[in-house]
C-alpha cells in the first residue's frame, strides 16, 4: 500500500514500539505505587515528560498527559472557561475560528449550551484569520477569557500567524490555547515563541501510538479538571496513567525532534513534486491554501468536475490511501467545513482530496500516484454529471 494519509494517523515506528514493549510486558506496575514495580513505570513516564517538555522548551511539571488531542482540546477549552466561572461567577467568552478541528468546534458548542459566549472568526480564501479584526474585537470588549486557534490546519496544512497573535494576546492579558496536534514535531511550537498558555498535542501524528497525548498548561494558569477521582497529573487529570502510550509519546517526540529539519526538506520536495505533477498531468485543479505558508507534507487539491469519494475509491482499489478531509469527519456527506469557511464553492469543496506525506514515502510512490491518478480523473470526468 502507498499511504498518503499521514495527517489522519501515522504508522508506529519500530523504535517507538521497542520503547513501549517493556511497559506492555514486564514493567506492569502502577506508576502511583511506592514499590519498585511502580517506580520503574513512574521513571519511564518521567522520562517521557522530560522529552515532551524539552521539545516545547518548558518545565516538565507543565506537561499533563491525556488520551490524545481531542481530550486535550476539550480540557483546555472547558477547563479554562469553567475555572473562570468558578472564580468570577460569570460566564466568559471564547474566541476561535470557523476553520478549527471539530474537537474545538464541538467543545465550543458544548460551552455555548452551558451559557458561555463563543465568537467564531472567519478565515480568508487562504484559510488565514484576520489578525487585525481579531484584535479589534478584543479591544472593543468585553475581554475574552480564552482564544483558541489551530497552529496548522489538519486539512490544508495552512499555518496561522500565531506569533503575531500570541504576542498581542499576551499584551492584553488574554489566555491563548494552541491546537498543535498537526504541527507538533514538524515545526517550532515553543510556547514562548507562540505566546501560548496552553498547547494540545498527540502521539499518533508523529509515528507514536494512538490514545496518547498531552496538554501543556503554563504555570499559573487556572484550569479545572474534566475528570475526578484521583491525584494523578498534579490532581488535574485523574486515572491510572497509560504508561506504554506515554512512553511511546516520549520516544516519538525524541525521534521527530532529532530529524525534524531533514524530514521537512525531504517531505517538501515530495509534496512539491506531487503538486506540480498533478497540475501538469490532470489540469483544472485548485490547490487549497497554496498561497499561504503550509506544513510541508500537506496537499489539499480539488479536481474540478469529480466527486472526491469516487477518486478515493479508485485510488484505494490500486492500494493507494488518501483522504477527502479530516479523518474525524470521514463518512459524512457534507463538504469540508474548512474549505467552505475559506469560501470554496460547495461543489469544488466536494471534489477535494488531501494527500499527506510522511515517514516511509519516497519519490517512487509519488511517481506511481502521478501515473495512475490522471486516468482515474479523466474517466470520472467523462462520465460525470457532477
Amino acid at each position: 500500500m502507498i499511504y498518503f494519509d499521514h495527517n489522519a494517523t501515522t504508522p508506529l515506528r519500530a523504535e517507538v514500539l521497542a520503547a513501549m514493549e517493556p511497559f506492555l510486558k514486564e514493567a506492569y506496575g502502577n506508576p502511583s505505587s511506592v514499590h519498585e514495580a511502580g517506580r520503574v513505570v513512574a521513571d519511564g513516564i518521567d522520562e517521557a515528560r522530560v522529552s515532551v517538555a524539552a521539545a516545547l522548551n518548558v518545565r516538565p511539571d507543565e506537561i499533563h498527559f491525556t488520551s490524545g488531542g481531542t481530550e486535550s482540546d476539550n480540557w483546555a477549552l472547558k477547563g479554562v472557561m469553567e475555572a473562570e466561572w468558578l472564580r468570577c461567577k460569570t460566564r466568559g467568552t471564547l474566541l476561535t475560528s470557523s476553520a478549527e478541528h471539530h474537537a474545538v468546534l464541538d467543545s465550543a458548542a458544548a460551552l455555548e449550551r452551558r451559557g458561555f459566549r463563543v465568537d467564531y472568526h472567519a478565515v480568508d480564501g487562504a484559510g488565514l484569520i484576520d489578525v487585525d479584526r481579531l484584535l479589534n474585537t478584543i479591544d472593543k470588549g468585553p475581554k475574552p477569557t480564552l482564544v483558541s486557534l489551530l497552529h496548522a490546519n489538519n486539512e490544508t496544512g495552512v499555518i496561522q500567524p500565531l506569533v503575531q497573535i500570541g504576542t498581542e494576546l499576551r499584551k492584553r492579558g488574554v489566555l491563548f490555547h494552541v491546537d498543535a496536534v498537526q504541527s507538533f514535531g514538524k515545526v517550532d511550537v515553543h510556547p514562548e515563541f507562540l505566546g501560548a498558555d496552553l498547547i494540545s498535542l498527540s502521539a499518533h501524528k508523529i509515528n507514536g501510538p494512538k490514545g496518547s497525548g498531552a496538554l501543556y498548561v503554563r504555570s499559573g494558569v487556572e484550569i479545572e479538571p474534566l475528570l475526578h477521582g484521583g491525584g494523578q497529573e498534579a490532581g488535574r487529570r485523574p486515572g491510572t496513567l497509560h504508561a506504554a502510550g506515554i512512553v511511546g509519546l516520549g520516544a516519538a517526540t525524541r525521534i521527530a525532534e532529532a530529524g525534524r529539519r531533514v524530514t521537512a526538506r525531504r517531505l517538501q520536495s515530495l509534496r512539491d513534486r506531487l503538486q506540480a505533477g498533478l497540475i501538469e498531468a490532470v489540469g483544472d485543479v485548485e490547490i487549497h491554501g497554496g498561497e499561504a505558508d503550509r506544513l510541508v507534507q500537506t496537499l489539499s487539491v480539488s479536481f474540478t468536475g469529480v466527486e472526491a469519494e469516487a477518486v478515493l475509491l479508485g485510488l484505494d482499489q490500486l492500494g493507494i490511501a488518501a483522504a477527502s478531509g479530516s479523518a474525524c469527519t470521514a463518512g459524512q456527506p457534507d463538504p469540508s467545513h474548512v474549505l467552505l469557511a475559506m469560501g470554496v464553492a460547495p461543489r469544488q469543496a466536494a471534489s477535494a482530496i488531501r494527500f499527506s506525506l510522511g515517514w516511509g514515502n519516497d519519490e517512487a510512490q509519488v511517481d506511481e500516484v502521478l501515473d495512475v491518478l490522471p486516468p482515474i480523473i479523466a474517466r470520472l470526468r467523462a462520465m460525470s454529471v457532477f
